[in-house]
């Protein structure tokens, strides 16, 4: 039987090890169930020295691996993570949108007066030893700021502010005068100057939108997007191994696992299509390329013994959700390994094991396979997590509303208890002490009148 992969088995392509890139901390205020500036903050508590292995060292910087979120259903755990995938979105769309497209200006509704306030991001991350401090705030018509800092070895320094439609750059951002006067000028009242930047090729610009690039997030429900990403991959032959192995390591009854392509071909479509639609389908279709998954099965005799015998199927119509979801998340996963990208994924335990799910995150935590230093950002109502996990007090996030029905989000570290007046215990049975409500973030439930009373009554609704 296999065994998930040892650290040592999972192999790396990308060459000498490079500088890792980091992210150091997230804030965001008034967006849809955050109300007041909520901080994700991935800078490690000096008090704590468990799992060292668990912080990743970039010059001066450190930050963790991974953190995980809790909460209950509708805490705001996902509003929290989609927050960052958002200001990746605007990042990478800005420069493309038309000027009358709406921003995704969704403020929290459930206290007068946010509708007036701008929804904020901030996002400070490290870049080869420099950090960068980048915000925006908007509403949905336009951006009413932005802003963007650098660190090195010196002081912060601001290298560009903006209020309205009035940017201005400072002289510490390296750039030819008549480029950036063109990039004020390109700049739209919906649009964000660092993509303008990027797209006039301003060196400094097109260093942050790398560090995008390698950022990704999904949701661990709904994977199927990140399957082309999978594909992608194994047209790589590097990455072939190390996701038919990655896969085969899972122990899902697969024994091997191949993709095939071939060109459109009018004889794939449906024979009951009008002939206006199939003419449509054919010029959006023509020259374009489908793929198939499939994964290999042993054959058994009739005594239950092995043969050498083996049958392939497709992997969408025969296999469970569980192990497509593993092979959609195989390209992601091992991306940002490679690469020392970030990872987020909201529900990350939906239709899998909890040993998958364990087995996902240690590949983060251990630096054999990490050695790079990617991070993964999660939420997941897993409590086994809380036990089996190596994840230290300050990766273990909760999020919780407030009296008026604001998220807010805190961490296991700084939960002071009332009766001691101490803070949790590295030995603490951790899973047991959140499921007792220690820690609050959970449901507190009761069953309602009107359902006992339709029981005792046996009556249908």
């Amino acid at each position: 039987m296999r065994k998930f992969l040892k650290p040592e088995e999972v192999l790396y392509f990308c060459g000498e090890i490079s500088k890792k890139s980091m992210l150091i901390e997230f804030k965001v205020a008034n967006y849809r169930s955050i109300g007041e500036e909520q901080v994700l903050t991935l800078i490690p508590n000096t008090a704590y020295d468990d799992y060292p292995d668990n912080i990743i060292t970039e010059g001066a910087y450190n930050a963790l691996n991974a953190c995980a979120i809790y909460g209950n259903n509708g805490s705001g755990k996902s509003n929290l993570l989609s927050a960052i995938a958002m200001l990746d979105k605007l990042i990478h769309l800005s420069a493309r949108t038309a000027s009358t497209t709406n921003l995704p200006y969704d403020p929290f509704l459930l206290r007068k007066g946010y509708e007036e306030n701008p929804t904020k991001f901030e996002i400070t991350f490290i870049v080869e030893g420099i950090r960068y401090k980048y915000g925006i705030e908007f509403f949905q018509k336009h951006i009413s700021r932005e802003w963007l800092y650098r660190k090195g070895k010196g002081r912060e320094v601001l290298l560009f502010g903006r209020e309205d439609d009035i940017i201005e750059p400072t002289s510490s951002l390296k750039a030819n005068k008549t480029v950036l006067d063109a990039a004020i000028e390109a700049t739209r009242s919906n649009g964000l100057f660092l993509s303008t930047c990027d797209m006039l090729n301003v060196a400094e610009a097109r260093i942050i939108m790398k560090w995008f690039r390698d950022l990704n997030s999904l949701n661990g429900i709904y994977t199927e997007a990140q399957e082309i990403r999978t594909v992608k991959m194994w047209d790589k032959d590097d990455m072939k191994e190390v996701i038919s192995d990655y896969m085969l390591s899972l122990n899902l009854g697969i024994t091997a696992l191949d993709i095939s392509t071939k060109d459109f071909d009018e004889s794939d479509l449906p024979q009951d299509l009008s002939d206006s639609v199939r003419r449509e389908l054919m010029n959006t279709l023509k020259d374009k390329q489908s793929y198939s998954v499939a994964t290999t099965h042993k054959i058994y005799d009739k005594d239950g013994n092995e043969t050498p015998d083996r049958l392939s199927w497709n992997l969408d119509e025969r296999e469970s959700e569980g192990t497509i979801k593993a092979f959609h998340l195989s390209g992601p996963i091992i991306s940002a390994l490679t690469t020392g990208g970030v990872l987020i994924i909201d529900e990350i335990e939906a239709k899998m094991h909890p040993i998958i799910t364990l087995n996902t995150i240690e590949l983060f935590l251990d630096k054999k396979t990490n050695p790079r230093g990617a991070q993964l950002i999660f939420a997941t109502h897993d409590t086994n997590l809380l036990t089996f996990s190596r994840l230290r007090r300050d990766q273990i996030f909760f999020t919780e509303k407030n009296v008026w029905e604001s998220t807010e989000l805190y961490s296991l570290s700084g939960i002071v208890h009332p009766e001691n007046n101490q803070k949790e215990r590295l030995d603490t049975n951790k899973e047991k002490r959140y499921l007792e409500g220690r820690y609050g973030a959970i449901p507190y439930l009761s069953t309602p009148d009107t359902l006992i009373n339709t029981i005792r009554n046996g009556k249908e609704g």
